[in-house]
């Protein structure tokens, strides 16, 4: 390891993503990312179109808040319960035809109506929020932050980056900088081993909620079929239908073991 990634990493604080166990080394706080979160998600909804379908605005608050129960109470009896203040659940439908969806860190999640269609019930509808949310609650952007922040220390090497890295209000003015470059929470594009983890524990937040986590599998294909004419935004750097499908088929009977109907 070099000298600069050896200091970074020491400089990072190490998390444990939940579910799946994978240790992670972040740059930025959770305040840091939950502030730029909030206003970002305020300057969204206050030029978004909320759905005026009041039985569709009503499953995705009933699903999300179901899911969002089911991460809670994962957490509290995992030795995780500090991570729950971290999250202030919030779910809008916007009258929007793209087939997306997203979760920003905090909790606050939105669905656009052209998603619907494909999922057409409620526990599909589920497989795409424990998706989304299974990014918020392992980090992701957080992770892809961070990465930006090592990647500009990386650009300093010599003694600016060592006798900068006292961290604290230094990481807090990269983060600033990142943010006027237009970190855009609701539009990130995550990695593909970011969206590998997510189907992963999407899947378990979906079964843990007590939606058959089954129908994930005739859902992506579904998917699958619609993309080729409308890819969706929210499926960006994903791994491929048939991988997806794949990976889904191998953790069924891990995710069939929290399902209780």
């Amino acid at each position: 390891m070099s000298l600069v990634a050896a200091v970074l990493v020491g400089c990072g604080t190490t998390s444990t993503v939940p579910i799946t166990g994978r240790k992670q080394t972040l740059m930025v706080s959770d305040g840091e990312v939950l502030s730029l979160a909030t206003q970002q998600y305020k300057e969204f909804m206050s030029s978004a179109k909320k759905s005026t379908n009041a039985a569709n605005t009503a499953m995705v608050q009933r699903v999300g808040q179901r899911l969002a129960n089911a991460v809670t109470q994962y957490l509290n009896a995992n030795g995780m319960s500090s991570e729950v203040q971290n999250f202030q659940w919030e779910f809008n439908l916007v009258a929007d035809k793209q087939v997306n969806a997203w979760c920003m860190p905090g909790g606050k999640i939105v669905v656009y109506e052209g998603l619907l269609p494909v999922t057409q019930d409620e526990a599909s509808l589920a497989v795409v929020l424990g998706h989304e949310i299974a990014h918020a609650v392992a980090k992701h952007s957080a992770e892809q932050m961070s990465n930006q922040i090592k990647q500009q220390y990386g650009a300093q090497i010599g003694t600016t980056i060592l006798g900068a890295l006292g961290m604290g209000q230094n990481t807090q003015s990269i983060v600033q900088a990142i943010a006027a470059q237009g970190f855009n929470f609701a539009n990130l594009k995550y990695s593909r081993n970011h969206e590998n983890e997510a189907d992963h524990i999407g899947l378990i937040i979906t079964a843990m909620a007590g939606y058959d986590p089954q129908v994930a599998l005739p859902f992506w294909q579904r998917m699958a079929a619609s993309s080729t004419n409308q890819t969706a935004e929210f499926l960006s750097d994903h791994p491929s239908d048939a991988t997806r499908i794949n990976n889904i088929t191998n953790w069924m009977p891990e995710a069939l073991k929290y399902y209780k109907k």
